[in-house]
């Protein structure tokens, strides 16, 4: 009786100091209230869930819901050749980001679902910039290299009648890769990329991301108020 009470002791012993199971372990980048303990996308925008192992809180009531600044400072944007819509070799640093206030979306010309939305959305953007006293180079950057051409990007900014001052990026996969990695955005399939935009003033190295659905004019609010970062 002595040795099988000892025994329930040590079973119990073993079963308590083991580690718990967590609920919500991954959450969506964007939407940190979405939360899961099963790896999957977003309901709200299809991101990909994140491995998340603390206890992810939910934004407060003054808390914004579609933005959030990143901490860039080691951020080392590579200045790797790339060609725009026109088919015009670029160093993506020096001729894209270096000194500017940027607006960064990324996207894919075959895409069916979120690119067609994204990209309407940055060009509602561009147009409501075009009203106010600030400069902003808007970049899409191709998640689909291979496919997407300088002649194919070219199509696809006719279609949504971007402007001067919008560049579509493409390149070599590693080249263009290298640029996903550091923005923290690449993805094994393309059908996983981020609904995210970085909007950025590199004079400053303030960088912020958003929602990249989310109205126009919150996002022109954001773009504008990267602009006045001194």
């Amino acid at each position: 009786m002595l040795i099988k009470s000892l025994l329930m002791l040590m079973l119990a012993s073993v079963i308590f100091s083991m580690p718990q199971t967590r609920t919500g372990r991954y959450s969506c980048p964007m939407h940190p209230d979405v939360t899961s303990s099963k790896p999957g996308k977003c309901p709200k925008c299809r991101m990909v869930l994140k491995v998340s192992r603390d206890k992810v809180e939910k934004p407060t009531a003054s808390a914004s819901s579609t933005s959030d600044q990143i901490a860039v400072s080691s951020l080392r944007i590579p200045d790797v050749t790339v060609q725009d819509q026109h088919g015009k070799s670029l160093n993506f640093y020096s001729d894209l980001v270096k000194g500017k206030v940027v607006a960064v979306n990324f996207v894919f010309t075959t895409c069916t679902a979120i690119c067609p939305s994204l990209t309407a959305t940055f060009r509602r953007v561009q147009q409501e910039l075009a009203k106010r006293p600030v400069e902003v180079q808007l970049i899409s950057i191709s998640v689909d290299p291979a496919t997407d051409t300088p002649e194919r990007l070219h199509e696809f900014a006719a279609k949504f009648k971007a402007e001067p001052g919008w560049t579509f990026v493409t390149g070599t996969t590693s080249d263009i890769d290298s640029i996903l990695k550091e923005f923290g955005v690449a993805v094994a399939n393309k059908n996983d990329h981020t609904p995210m935009i970085l909007i950025g003033n590199d004079e400053t190295g303030y960088w912020t991301r958003a929602y990249g659905l989310s109205s126009p004019t919150s996002l022109v609010k954001l773009i504008t108020e990267a602009a006045s970062r001194k």
